[in-house]
C-alpha cells in the first residue's frame, strides 16, 4: 500500500508549526504501519510547498517541534521510500522537503528553487548540503546564489527529478513508488558528490563563483555565504555540512541585511491593500485600452498592456512619430527574444495586441484611457478635455504624470471621478513599479480598478495622494538638491556616485540624470521658479548645464561627456569648472567633503521628506515608501529603503544628524514634525 500525505496550508502549502505537526503526525503514522511499504508527499491546490512560513521567521513558533528540519530527518531516515509528487512551485523549504525524498516526480510545469538569497538567507534545513550532492556543484550554486527556479524539464535533465508525469500527478506518483517499493532502495545521500567529484578542492570555481557575485550583487553578504556552505558540501561529511550551513543561517537570520529584505517582501504584498477603499468595492471591467502618445512612455506602457495579453491601441499625431514608436515597440520585442527570454511566436502575438492609429476617436472604445504625452499641464489639459469628449460612459481617464497635479487635470473634464494617475517608471515594459495617484474626487472603483491592472501587469502598485512629484520625486527634488549642493562644496559629480552606488544604490543621482534627460527636471525646475522664494539657497548647476544644451545621454553630455555608441560616464573638464564658477558665484568656499558626509546629506534628506509625506498621508504607509525606492529608485533592497533604513540606524541617531546640518540649513534641514515625535518616544516609521 502506498500511503498519502497531502500539504493542504494555502495559499502556498507553508510548513507552519501546524503543518509540520499535522506532517509529524502522518509519517509516524505511515512508518509504523506494517501495510505501507511506501510514502507520497504530495500539495493540494496550485503547488506542492512555497517553503517555511516567513511569518514565524525570528518568533519562537520557528523552533517549536518538529522543525522543518527535523521532518526532513525523519523523511531522509525512512526505511520506506518516500516519495515528492511535485506540482507548480517546490520552493525553498519546500524543495528542501523534497530533496530529502528518495524519489523526486513532477509534473512537466512544474518549477523547482532555493530563493532564500533573494530574502537575505541561504537554505537552512539542508539544501546547501543535499542538492550538490544531487545535481552537482555548479547546477547547485547557479539555483541557490541566483536563487531562480529552474522547470520541471530542466530539473530532469540535472537529475533534481527522477520521473516527468504527464497526466494525474498522484496517480502517476503512487504507481512511481509501486515500482520502487520492490527494488532497492536507493542509499541514503552521503559524503560523496554525484556526478561532479572533479570540484571537490577545485579552488577556481568557488573563487569564480564569489567574483561574480561580488560583481553582479554587490554589497549583499548571503550571496558569499551560500558559495561558503556548497563549498562545505565538497570538503565535509553530511552531518557536519549540516551544521556548517545552520551555523550560517543563523547568521544571516539575525543579520540587518535580511531583516530589510524580509521587510520589503511583506512591504510589497501590503503596498496593493487601499486602508479606506469601502469592502464591496468592486473593479471595472477592462477589457481594451488605449495609451495617447508613441515615445517612450507610450510604447513602454502599450508593452506592458500586449505583454499581459490586453489588447492596446495607441495613438499618436503624426505619422512619423507613430511610426518611429511602433518600431521601437519591435525593436524591444526582438532584443527579447534573441537573448532567449521570449519566443518568436510570443513576439508575434504581442505585437498582434498592439494596434497603431492617428485617430484619437479611437479611444472611445477603450475601457481605459492613459495619456502619456509630453509633461507640460496645457497639453496634458488639452488632451483630457478631448477625451472627456470621446470616452464612453465608465471608461478610466488615466495620466501619466511623474509630478504635476491630477485635480487639476481631472477638473478639466465633466467626469472627475473617472480620473486618476498611473505613474509608470521609464521603460515601463520592464520597471515593476506603478504610482497610482488618487486624486481628490476619483471614484473607489477607478482606485480598485488602476490597482488591479497593475497587478494584472505583474506591477508592484503603490497607492499616492496628489502633490507636486507625488512620493517618488517628491523626495527625489530633496536627494538631488543635496547631492548639487555637494558638487558646489567641493565634491565632484563622480565622487557623488561613487559614494552612493558602493553604499548600493544601482546608479549614482548624476549618471541617473543623464540617463532620463536633464530637460525633465530643468521644464519643472522653470515652472516652479515663480513660487521659489529668493532668500533659499537654490543650485544653479542643473541649469546652467541645461543652458549648455546638455541634456544627458541623448545628447552626448550632460554631468558627464559620452563617447558615440556608448553609456559610459566620462568626467568633463568642463562641468567641474562650471561647477568651480557656480560655487563662485555663490560664495561657497570649497572643502574637502568625505563619503560618508555624501550618503548622509542625500539619505537623511530623502528620510526627512519621506516623514513629512507621510504626515499629511501623501503615502499610506512608511513601508510604501520604501517599496517606492527600491523598486523605481535603485535603493538598495537589503538596506530595506530609505524609511527601514532611517529605523535602522535609531531615529534618535537620524535627528542628531539633521540637527546638526540644520545648523548650516536652517530651512532645507528642518527636521519634520513626525521625525521629533518619533525619535523623542522611541519609535519608528515601520512598527
Amino acid at each position: 500500500m502506498v500511503a498519502v500525505i497531502r500539504l493542504d496550508n494555502p495559499p502556498v502549502n507553508g510548513f507552519s508549526h501546524r503543518v509540520r505537526v499535522q506532517v509529524g503526525r502522518e509519517l509516524d503514522a505511515a512508518l509504523g504501519d506494517s501495510a505501507v511499504g511506501a510514502i507520497v508527499l504530495v500539495g493540494a491546490g496550485k503547488m506542492f510547498s512555497g517553503g517555511a512560513d516567513i511569518r514565524e521567521f525570528n518568533t519562537p513558533a520557528a523552533l517549536e517541534k518538529p522543525t522543518l528540519r527535523d521532518l526532513i530527518a525523519t523523511i531522509d531516515g525512512s526505511p520506506k521510500p518516500v516519495v515528492a509528487a511535485i506540482h507548480g512551485s517546490a520552493f525553498g523549504g519546500g524543495l528542501e522537503i523534497a530533496l530529502a525524498c528518495r524519489y523526486r516526480v513532477a509534473s512537466p510545469d512544474a518549477k523547482l528553487a532555493l530563493p532564500e538569497v533573494k530574502l537575505g538567507l541561504l537554505p537552512g534545513a539542508g539544501g546547501t548540503q543535499r542538492l550538490p550532492r544531487v545535481v552537482g556543484v555548479e547546477e547547485a550554486l547557479a539555483m541557490i546564489v541566483s536563487g531562480d527556479p529552474v522547470g520541471a524539464r530542466k530539473a530532469k535533465e540535472i537529475g533534481l527529478v527522477d520521473e516527468l508525469i504527464e497526466g494525474d500527478l498522484l496517480e502517476g506518483a503512487k504507481e512511481f513508488a509501486k515500482h520502487v517499493v520492490p527494488a532497492q532502495v536507493r542509499t541514503q545521500l552521503d559524503s560523496r558528490l554525484r556526478g561532479n567529484d572533479i570540484a571537490r578542492g577545485n579552488d577556481a570555481l568557488f573563487e569564480a563563483a564569489r567574483a561574480e557575485a561580488a560583481r553582479t550583487k554587490r554589497g549583499q553578504v548571503a550571496p558569499l555565504e551560500c558559495i561558503a556552505c556548497v563549498e562545505a558540501a565538497t570538503r565535509l561529511p553530511l552531518a557536519e555540512g549540516l551544521k556548517f550551513e545552520r551555523e550560517r543561517f543563523e547568521k544571516l537570520m539575525m543579520g540587518e541585511q535580511s531583516k530589510a529584505l524580509r521587510h520589503i517582501f511583506f512591504a510589497e504584498r501590503e503596498a496593493a491593500k487601499v486602508a479606506d477603499l469601502p469592502p464591496d468595492t468592486k473593479a471595472r471591467r477592462v477589457e481594451r485600452v488605449a495609451v495617447i502618445g508613441a515615445g517612450t512612455m507610450g510604447g513602454g506602457i502599450s508593452m506592458s498592456f500586449a505583454n499581459a495579453d490586453i489588447p492596446v491601441t495607441m495613438i499618436e499625431t503624426k505619422e512619423a512619430a507613430l511610426e518611429r514608436g511602433l518600431a521601437t515597440v519591435r525593436k524591444n520585442y526582438a532584443a527579447t527574444v534573441s537573448k532567449g527570454k521570449l519566443t518568436q511566436l510570443a513576439m508575434d502575438t504581442r505585437l498582434e495586441l498592439i494596434r497603431g492609429t492617428l485617430d484619437l476617436n479611437e479611444a472611445g472604445t477603450a475601457d481605459l484611457v492613459i495619456e502619456a504625452v509630453f509633461e507640460e499641464m496645457d497639453v496634458k489639459k488639452d488632451v483630457f478635455r478631448r477625451l472627456d469628449a470621446i470616452a464612453k460612459n465608465g471608461a478610466i481617464l488615466a495620466t501619466n504624470t511623474s509630478r504635476l497635479d491630477v485635480d487639476e487635470i481631472a477638473a478639466v473634464t465633466r467626469r472627475p471621478r473617472d480620473v486618476i494617475g498611473m505613474h509608470f517608471f521609464s521603460p515601463a515594459n520592464v520597471m515593476r513599479l506603478l504610482e497610482v495617484v488618487r486624486a481628490g474626487k476619483t471614484a473607489p472603483d477607478v482606485l480598485a480598478t488602476a490597482m488591479q491592472a497593475g497587478r494584472r501587469l505583474g506591477k508592484i502598485p503603490v497607492l499616492a495622494r496628489v502633490c507636486e512629484g507625488f512620493i517618488g520625486n517628491r523626495m527625489l527634488s530633496h536627494y538631488l538638491r543635496e547631492a548639487n549642493f555637494l558638487l558646489e562644496e567641493g565634491a565632484t559629480p563622480q565622487q557623488v556616485d561613487r559614494a552612493l552606488t558602493q553604499f548600493g544604490l544601482a546608479m549614482g543621482p548624476f549618471a541617473v540624470c543623464d540617463l532620463a534627460g536633464l530637460d525633465i527636471g530643468w521644464e519643472a525646475r522653470k515652472r516652479l521658479a515663480p513660487t521659489r522664494s529668493k532668500d533659499v539657497r537654490y543650485s544653479c548647476i542643473p541649469d546652467r548645464i541645461c543652458e549648455m544644451g546638455r541634456f544627458g545621454q541623448k545628447t552626448g553630455r550632460g554631468y558627464y561627456r559620452y563617447e558615440a555608441g556608448s553609456r559610459a560616464p566620462i568626467p568633463d573638464p568642463e562641468i567641474e569648472a562650471l561647477i568651480v564658477d557656480c560655487a563662485s558665484e555663490a560664495r561657497i568656499v570649497r572643502r574637502q567633503i568625505g563619503n560618508d558626509e555624501i550618503v548622509d546629506r542625500t539619505m537623511l534628506a530623502l528620510v526627512n521628506e519621506g516623514a513629512r509625506i507621510l504626515e499629511e498621508g501623501i503615502a499610506q504607509r512608511a513601508s510604501d515608501i520604501d517599496v517606492i525606492y527600491v523598486y523605481g529608485y535603485g535603493f538598495p533592497a537589503w538596506r530595506g529603503g530609505p524609511m527601514w533604513w532611517a529605523d535602522s540606524r535609531g531615529l534618535d541617531k537620524v535627528l542628531a544628524r539633521i540637527r546638526e546640518f540644520e545648523d548650516m540649513d536652517r530651512v532645507h534641514w528642518k527636521p519634520a514634525p513626525l521625525l521629533e515625535r518619533l525619535a523623542r518616544e522611541g519609535g519608528r516609521f515601520n512598527p
